[in-house]
């Protein structure tokens, strides 16, 4: 046992050397990178069991297949081994994996704390606990379990798209905030904030340009049509609305930055939402043709390229693993709040690397310590120890995000409530009705967030201002003490 341990600690000094040759990795870093291949792998297998092909070959050329099948609550018929079912139940294990380590892992402040080694230690002992769950998964009785854990991965899905419209909003609103900020001492600032303005409104016309031409077709797909002027009507209510008189009143820092950051995003959402709806069958010219998909061109025959589906699933997924490292890193800057507070930071001094949660972290502990020193101290060492006086993000957050990105990548995987005929072949290219809506809420609910953030100040009682001196110094007023006046006669 000793032995194994001390391989999975050798997994770290392996990773640096593999990562940054000599220069050294934080064990911060190192760990989150480490549980992010696990969690790679496992959307891997998901997908791996996913597929007819896989399922075929597993069939024909696996020797033991069917003597395994016959010891499994299934029975003979394999189902269990591959599509829908098979990626609820390795699913199953991860977020048990990942859910389990959330539990144990509350309150951990610094890595000096024994439990921090469960987390930051022991890989090839997880990895094989990892396998040992999925495995023990496809042993539980079906009965009812595929039912219950669909609805539990039905809440755990929407809340990750909670998160990840938090995290969005939160990244628009920080930025602007952050380099207006700048603009009111030097004045270059402002450059800096037209020309970004510029490039997301440019971006977010040539999205919508691109879906309107190979989304859409002169004889059907209605619905493309009417989602595109819905959110494209969207996109530029949001963006008069950031620069209303009123508005500015109550948020002097309200801009059209923000507003192009917040309608880049729906266009993403939109396209994902349009990649992810059947195609339709149209009698047109004569032709019987599928449309409602990318294709050559309006009026040309369209055929599928699965290019553009496996584009649009790696800028999922890399949002997903996004949203899980960044949720922890401000769950620790923040507190269990940090959904309602990362709105009200205030910064001092502008910077382009304000998205990094270390420099939230600088500021609210009057810090400033640069990479220079810290390389310098750590120099001749291939992993520099970060964390001794404390963590960098919080161990709890992180698990627990990633156990609900669990389940978002078992819901998207199996088209959400069309579960039960799944296949990975048509998921990104076919896609189904449920995931369509399901992407077309979380656009809209994008949309209404960021109003909310603009016209929350009319509902509430005071500016954002006066309820951030709430929480900021206060300015104590001395009672006067009284005074004893002897009047002598």
């Amino acid at each position: 046992m000793a032995g194994t341990a001390a391989r999975g600690h050798l997994l770290h000094p392996l990773l640096v050397q593999l990562c940054c040759g000599c220069h050294g990795l934080r064990v911060s870093t190192s760990t989150r990178i480490l549980y992010t291949l696990l969690h790679v792998l496992a959307s891997a297998v998901c997908c791996l069991m996913l597929s007819r092909t896989v399922a075929q070959a597993i069939t024909e050329k696996v020797p033991f297949s069917v003597v395994l099948c016959q010891h499994l609550p299934g029975g003979t018929d394999c189902e269990q081994l591959v599509g829908s079912s098979a990626v609820y139940r390795v699913c199953f294990g991860t977020a048990c994996f990942h859910l389990a380590q959330a539990a144990l892992l509350l309150n951990v402040r610094s890595s000096s704390d024994c439990r921090a080694q469960l987390h930051n230690g022991f890989w090839l002992l997880k990895l094989l606990l990892l396998v040992g769950l999925w495995a023990a998964s496809f042993f539980i009785p079906e009965d009812n379990f595929i039912q219950a854990w669909h609805y539990t991965g039905v809440c755990g899905g929407f809340a990750f798209i909670l998160i990840q419209l938090v995290l969005i909003t939160a990244f628009a609103h920080t930025w602007n905030k952050n380099w207006l900020t700048g603009a009111a001492q030097d004045k270059r600032w402002y450059l800096a904030v037209l020309l970004a303005t510029a490039a997301f409104y440019t971006l977010a016309s040539a999205a919508f340009s691109f879906l309107y031409k190979f989304y859409t077709h002169p004889a059907a797909c209605h619905l493309n049509k009417a989602l595109l002027a819905i959110n494209g009507s969207l996109c530029g209510i949001m963006s008069f609305i950031s620069i209303t008189p009123c508005v500015r009143l109550k948020q002097p820092r309200s801009g059209l930055l923000q507003s192009s950051i917040i309608s880049c995003y729906v266009m993403y959402l939109t396209f994902s939402a349009l990649s992810s709806r059947p195609p339709e069958r149209v009698l047109y010219k004569g032709q019987n043709l599928t449309v409602c998909f990318p294709g050559v061109g309006q009026d040309e025959l369209q055929t599928e390229d699965t290019t553009v589906a496996v584009l649009g699933a790696a800028i999922m997924y890399a949002c997903v693993l996004f949203a899980c490292n960044e949720a922890s890193y401000l769950a620790e800057v923040f507190g269990p709040l940090w959904m309602v507070k990362v709105y009200s930071f205030e910064f001092k001094k502008p910077s382009c690397c304000f998205c990094c949660p270390e420099k939230m972290e600088e500021e609210l502990r009057g810090t400033d310590q640069t990479c220079e020193q810290v390389e310098e101290s750590a120099r001749g060492q291939f992993i520099i120890e970060d964390e001794q006086d404390r963590v960098v993000y919080s161990y709890s957050a992180f698990h627990f995000v990633f156990f609900l990105a669990s389940l978002y990548v078992m819901m998207t995987l199996t088209n959400w409530f069309s579960y039960e005929n799944a296949v990975l072949e048509t998921t990104f290219t076919h896609g189904s009705w449920s995931t369509f809506w399901v992407k077309v809420s979380s656009c809209w609910a994008c949309v209404l967030l960021y109003l909310w953030l603009l016209l929350s100040p009319f509902c509430l009682h005071g500016s954002p201002q006066h309820r951030r001196s709430s929480t900021g110094p206060r300015i104590v007023r001395r009672r006067r003490a009284p005074q004893r006046i002897n009047v002598s006669t």
